[in-house]
């Protein structure tokens, strides 16, 4: 989609590969997405199931599984991309950087998603923000994600995100952050609950650090 919006529904992307977007890549685009699966799609660099740059569609009751990238398993955020996704599950999506979401200067607002098993064989277990970006989250859970470096949940360098009423239990990070882990971040917390998170070999961290 360059400079188009299309409107997809009950669809699903099953075992698609590219560079970016395994399954759909948005330039300056804003499609409206419901009720669509994204499995098992694959690209050599970012956004698994779908890469977005300059676009802010809109996908609601999605689902997101198995998907593989080096940046965003699932979803790829660029350059000043807000997307808004309502009602989105994301189980067993694999990144080296953001094993569900990669936002660069993005700012996503989600809500009521769910995050379940994702891996980051680097840092951002299920998120990683990057570059100023701070995107919404709210109603969110995280369970089970895991980061082979720092912030099992999730990652921010330069990204400082807004999240309201979420929760992370049982996620790891094998040096950092079980849960979060912020660098040069400063993210803002409402009503969230942290417990049950780990990092490095042996040491239970109950909150983010």
């Amino acid at each position: 989609n360059e400079g188009g919006s299309p409107t997809l529904i009950n669809c699903s992307f099953l075992g698609n590969n590219a560079t970016y977007g395994g399954a759909i890549y948005n330039s300056s685009s804003s499609p409206v997405l419901s009720n669509c699966s994204f499995q098992g799609n694959n690209v050599d660099s970012s956004g698994g199931a779908i890469y977005n740059s300059s676009s802010s569609p809109a996908l609601s009751n999605c689902s997101f599984q198995g998907n593989n990238a080096t940046y965003g398993g699932a979803i790829n955020n660029f350059n000043d991309s807000s997307p808004v996704l309502n009602d989105c599950s994301f189980q067993l999506n694999d990144a080296f950087f953001g094993g569900a979401i990669y936002n660069s200067s993005s700012s996503p607002a989600l809500s009521n998603c769910s995050f379940q098993g994702n891996n980051a064989d680097s840092s951002g277990g299920a998120i990683y923000n990057f570059s100023s970006s701070s995107p919404t989250l709210t109603n969110c859970s995280f369970q089970g994600n895991n980061a082979s470096f720092d912030g099992g949940g999730i990652y921010n360098n330069g990204g400082s995100p807004t999240l309201t009423n979420c929760s992370f239990q049982g996620n790891n990070a094998d040096s950092s952050g079980g849960a979060i882990r912020n660098v040069y971040s400063s993210p803002t917390f409402i009503n969230c609950i942290l417990w049950n998170n780990q990092q490095g070999a042996s040491t239970t961290a109950p909150g983010a650090s």
